[in-house]
């Protein structure tokens, strides 16, 4: 498959990222401008290569003042996979799409990682498909991370890559799950918890046995059960579940942030001294909720294949697309695939 291109610079750059430019609801406007962001903010330590139709992204360039912005490369794709499409189909019919695109830029080795707000699926079964995975890991996963009220984050994988998980895959979650926490979150020694319905080695159902049987004879630091209120504690700093449960999880958090603005606006609305005492408390909880912002984090990691891949909200803004490629810049400077690759091979993880 012949990838057409288009470069804008010929200064080298110490890293490269493909950027799916036509993922986003709102794409390839955010795209196109958080990429400049960071780009702009690397000081030609960065280069994003933009994945999707020419001319629309000549178009937002032109619009940003941004033609000839160093950093800045156009790598052609005709077509477009939607929010509708079924993933493994459209992978195969659309075969000049930004998504199948850029995972042969990393395939080729002329990007270092991969980054999409566009369908989900579709990432991850390209990235699987595509990229493969990574010796020994029989599911990828995606995580996220959760705010600490005291600072920090809590990691949870799976948030939905697999909703039906078996023993061996949360297995290989926690082995993986350690090293991300390791090297991103610089926790040493990152316990690990199993979620469940109560701390008790008792409770639970037959895959929280299971798991628990298996990572007892693991290296990583199993420290037993834990509820779903150690999400937001430092009980533990990797929290292992199904990716149905933990997508469950991921959509109650998310809609904290609008609930709580809902419920002061409500309060507001009551009389004028209720509406003072909700300036101030707006305000307060701006900045306090400022954690629980996907732009911050930008999006989740996929991890288990062979190469680095970042995937954002549909929604995401040019700041969240900005932190997804310093997330994926961060990944491949500590070498996170090849860390996971090498655990792998010393656990011994079945296939």
């Amino acid at each position: 498959m012949p990838v057409a291109h288009s470069p804008l610079s010929s200064k080298e750059h110490s890293l490269t990222i493909a950027l799916d430019a036509m993922g986003g609801d709102f794409s390839p406007a955010n795209e196109v401008n958080g990429a400049l962001e960071a780009v702009r903010q690397r000081q030609g330590q960065l280069k994003v290569l933009l994945v999707g139709v020419r001319e629309e992204i000549e178009r937002e360039l032109k619009r940003a003042s941004a033609l000839s912005e160093l950093g800045i490369e156009i790598v052609a794709a005709s077509e477009v996979i939607g929010m509708e499409d079924e993933p493994v189909a459209a992978l195969r019919q659309k075969r000049d799409s930004s998504i199948v695109i850029g995972f042969d830029l990393v395939k080729q080795g002329r990007a270092s990682a991969f980054v999409s707000a566009g369908n989900t699926g579709a990432v991850m079964s390209g990235a699987t498909l595509l990229l493969g995975r990574i010796p020994g890991i029989s599911r990828p996963t995606i995580g996220a991370e959760f705010p600490r009220p005291e600072g920090g984050y809590t990691l949870v994988f799976d948030v939905g890559a697999t909703v039906d998980c078996k023993p061996a895959h949360l297995r290989e979650y926690a082995i993986m799950g350690s090293i991300y926490a390791e090297q991103i979150l610089g926790i040493q020694n990152p316990r690990v918890g199993l979620l469940s319905v109560g701390e008790e080695r008792s409770k639970g159902n037959e895959l929280v046995f299971d798991t628990t049987e298996l990572l007892e004879k693991t290296h990583v630091n199993f420290a037993g059960n834990v509820e779903g209120r150690d999400v937001f504690q430092s009980t533990v700093d990797v929290i292992l579940c199904d990716g149905f449960v933990g997508n469950v999880v991921l959509k109650l958090v998310e809609s904290m942030p609008s609930v709580m603005k809902s419920i002061i606006r409500n309060y507001a609305s009551k009389g004028v001294w209720q509406k003072m005492k909700a300036a101030v408390a707006a305000s307060v909880l701006r900045e306090s909720l400022k954690d629980f912002d996907y732009q911050e984090a930008g999006g989740v990691p996929l991890l288990g294949v062979r190469g680095v891949t970042i995937i954002g909200h549909g929604r995401s803004t040019p700041k969240a697309i900005k932190n997804m490629i310093f997330k994926a810049e961060e990944m491949v400077e500590k070498k996170i695939v090849e860390k996971i690759a090498h655990a792998v091979e010393v656990e011994a993880v079945p296939a």
